[in-house]
């Protein structure tokens, strides 16, 4: 073969795959950030991944998921919030289905519904548990966030702050209320930025609690102008993240005598490292969509304001920053926030941590599992940190 030729060829395979190079770096680059996105931006609707197959005046049958056949009782949103019911324990197992107790038909048709999604907030409002409640309203940083204000039965300077997760409202920390109750604390069930509750932030855009703390601080604020001298923070999922930047960063530390943590963000790179691998991501796409959220440049793609320090937010590497007592329940069959940070902690931090670990129980659902134990676990320690 001719040396031109031979050198045109090489000349053309080597711009060939150069081309396929800048092709996949492209690609990968994109992916990146939509898995950035998809982090970081509040979304419009909600994953129904569970089919509503029939319902009874006593019964309801779902598809058979990981959630629909885990005991307990539980909310059911369906049709994108049209309706809300809630469910009992497990009838009938079938080969694709689950057959549940039909408790009660908050709102909607469940024998018209199609798509539905379960939630542990089984509690649509606190006055459900025959308490007070006030309706207030706290000076965030992005104005006037709503919350409920339970009292305690007798005056009181002890108060819980109730911190819900990513994606949900107040209504989740519903649940916290009747053991807060019992042991004295009035309780303020917050509502935070970009929840659907409070207003949003200028980019609308999660902070992974790096700076949704900052409207909780204004829930601090408020419980301390009321007389608070003592005060525990209560966080869900993303609130226990949040929670823990109010335990380190608040100007009120020296009155936060304790934290409660269930099924909480203790690392957000052990959290979205094993969501992706579980959606089979590359790790270069993981690893740059981290870069993205995390890097004053890559908010030009996902149209945050501020970048999220991930290093911030890791308190397993930050043990040694906390100082009081930490109760802290996850389940080993959580299902999408691992427990592994959270055994890393209660580990390193012997000292405070009490370690409660459930099996069974999915994400953010002990309470719904084996309400017994979740709230005798809670007095117990309340107890402890009280003498």
């Amino acid at each position: 073969m001719p040396r031109t030729t031979a050198g045109r060829i090489a000349l053309g395979v080597g711009l060939g795959l150069a081309a396929v190079a800048v092709v996949t770096s492209a690609a990968a680059a994109t992916l990146s950030v939509v898995m950035a996105r998809k982090v970081v931006v509040v979304p419009r609707r909600r994953e129904e991944e569970i089919r509503v197959l029939g319902a009874t005046p006593s019964t309801i049958t779902l598809s058979l998921h990981d959630d629909t056949i885990v005991p307990g009782r539980y909310g059911l949103f369906f049709d994108q919030g049209a309706g809300h019911v809630r469910i009992g324990d497990v009838v009938e197992v079938g080969v694709d289905s689950v057959t549940r107790e039909l408790l009660a038909v908050d709102f909607g048709d469940p024998a018209m519904a199609q798509r539905a999604r379960l939630s542990g907030w089984y509690f649509l409002h606190p006055r459900e548990l025959g308490v007070v409640v006030e309706d207030v309203l706290l000076d965030a940083p992005v104005g006037q966030a709503p919350a409920w204000f339970v009292p305690a039965r007798q005056e009181s300077s002890r108060w819980a702050v109730h911190v819900h997760g990513r994606g949900v409202t107040r209504g989740e920390t519903i649940r916290d209320v009747p053991v807060f109750h019992a042991a004295g604390y009035n309780s303020l069930l917050v509502s935070y930025r970009n929840d659907g509750v409070a207003p949003d932030s200028g980019d609308r855009r999660f902070g992974l609690g790096g700076t949704e703390w900052r409207d909780v601080e204004a829930a601090l604020d408020h419980a301390v102008a009321h007389g608070a001298t003592d005060i525990v923070l209560m966080g869900w999922s993303m609130g226990g993240a949040t929670v823990l930047q109010v335990a380190t960063r608040s100007r009120h530390r020296h009155l936060i005598r304790g934290v409660v943590l269930d099924s909480p963000v203790v690392d957000w790179r052990v959290v979205l490292d094993v969501q992706a691998s579980e959606r089979s991501v590359p790790m270069p796409i993981r690893q740059g969509a981290l870069q993205l959220i995390g890097s004053d440049w890559g908010r030009v793609f996902t149209g945050q304001q501020e970048r999220i320090d991930l290093d911030s937010m890791d308190f397993v590497t930050r043990a040694g920053d906390l100082d009081v007592p930490i109760l802290l329940l996850h389940s080993a069959d959580d299902g999408y926030v691992p427990a592994d940070a959270s055994r890393a902690l209660s580990i390193l931090r012997p000292d405070i941590v009490t370690y409660e670990e459930f099996t069974v129980a999915r994400h953010a659902k002990l309470w719904n599992y084996d309400e017994a134990r979740w709230n005798r676990v809670i007095r117990e320690w309340l107890d402890r940190l009280s003498r």
